[in-house]
């Protein structure tokens, strides 16, 4: 009997896709390897490190992530197309895979990408594996957009947030789908990411940063908020998980994948980096109660 060819869709979510990390190393105890992986936004940045060879190394950093350690990557700047140029965070990406190529990885590999002018879905299936992953991950207003092949390229959770489609078209038999997303509709607190006055401080002084740095002007801008108007953060946050699981019911409707794993994730919000073990736990467990539906599509299947 020949075992199905297995397509992985690693959906978007922010900080909720540290569960992908989860949902792989259970997979690999179950002794279910993909032939392929597609990834979303953070779903790229787990899958390429992942078929790199490297996730571990996510792992170490995902659990390294502390309450204010989002604002080391916070490399604000005052023109151009986003709040943050990323430059920082890509600096980790490229530390960490070098000059990797997609092509040369052990499996197909594709990132999900939005062209920005004309809002077509693109896939990047070879090239600089640390390219493609930031163009895959940068939201719009908040990371700069990415310029591949003479095309301006933001994330893909605009267009394709869980890439069921893109499995299928690489020749996947049984697809396997991650949404981050799936109990979440509804649930959004529109103030997430605010810190305290404590934790900004702590922040602001390991960092040496005086009252009038950038850091504190865009805490303030952005992740204060006085009575009950929400942050500028909280409001782009929410908005981005309202287009995620709409975009998302309605891509899966028309394409069902095989198997969802669906980690239970409502109770963490977007930009929540520093539960990575709780979030790596759930995509585990999201993971041990889908597999009587795995074991029987692959039945079924091989």
């Amino acid at each position: 009997m020949t075992t199905p060819k297995i397509g992985l869709a690693l959906g978007s979510g922010v900080a909720r896709g540290w569960a992908h990390i989860g949902v792989l190393r259970r997979l690999e105890k179950e002794g279910i390897k993909p032939d392929l992986v597609c990834g979303t936004s953070i779903g790229a940045l787990v899958g390429g490190l992942y078929l790199a060879g490297q996730l571990d190394s996510i792992e170490d950093f995902a659990r390294s992530f502390g309450r204010t350690s989002m604002f080391r990557f916070l490399d604000l700047r005052l023109s151009g197309g986003s709040l943050i140029s990323g430059k920082k965070l890509f600096n980790v990406i490229t530390d960490t895979v070098g000059d990797t190529r997609i092509e040369d990885l052990p499996a197909p590999f594709s990132a999900i990408t939005t062209e920005l002018g004309t809002g077509h879905e693109i896939w990047i299936r070879e090239g600089s594996l640390a390219e493609a992953i930031a163009a895959s991950y940068a939201l719009p207003g908040l990371f700069a957009p990415k310029r591949i092949d003479e095309r301006w390229l933001i994330d893909g959770a605009l267009t394709n947030p869980v890439p069921v489609s893109v499995c299928r078209a690489l020749g996947a038999r049984l697809v396997i789908a991650v949404n981050l997303n799936a109990d979440v509709f509804g649930m959004t607190n529109v103030g997430e990411g605010e810190l305290t006055r404590e934790e900004t401080e702590s922040a602001n002084n390991s960092h040496g940063f005086h009252s009038l740095s950038p850091l504190n002007l865009m805490k303030h801008r952005f992740f204060d908020r006085s009575g009950s108007d929400p942050s500028i953060f909280g409001v782009m946050m929410s908005s981005l998980n309202i287009v995620q699981d709409r975009l998302s019911r309605s891509r899966l409707a028309g394409d069902p994948p095989d198997v969802t794993v669906a980690p239970r994730l409502a109770s963490f919000g977007l930009l929540e980096f520093d539960k990575a073990e709780e979030m790596i736990e759930e995509g585990e467990n999201a993971v041990e109660r889908s597999l009587p539906f795995l074991h029987h599509a692959l039945k079924v299947l091989t």
